[in-house]
């Protein structure tokens, strides 16, 4: 399967993944600028992503954590939501994800 990634210049990297792979491990692997610093436990918003609108309905809702830490995101849009939070399954091969345009990596990605 697939997601194409949208960087912050506009440019689409479509990358192979795996169903069951988290969207966060699969943009590092591709070199997207998401930090994940807190590993996937909502202590953070470094991997906020805003997922296109037509992809964005097949995803289950946010919880209520996952709301508060986008809260403290920039950038964020009404189909944000924190990569670590989205499990890919093959209903979401093709999906579109854009890199907010304030998102930075402190490791250098």
């Amino acid at each position: 399967m697939k997601v194409t990634f949208i960087t912050r210049e506009g440019e689409k990297c479509a990358i192979e993944a795996a169903p069951g792979d988290s969207l966060l491990e699969v943009g590092q692997r591709a070199g997207m600028p998401l930090e994940g610093t807190c590993e996937g436990q909502m202590a953070c918003s470094t991997c906020h992503v805003i997922i296109a609108r037509e992809w964005f309905a097949r995803l289950p809702d946010a919880s209520e954590e996952e709301e508060d830490m986008l809260d403290l995101a920039a950038d964020v849009e009404a189909t944000s939501r924190l990569s670590c939070q989205i499990l890919l399954s093959e209903d979401l091969d093709g999906m579109e994800v854009r890199i907010p345009s304030e998102s930075h990596n402190a490791q250098g990605f």
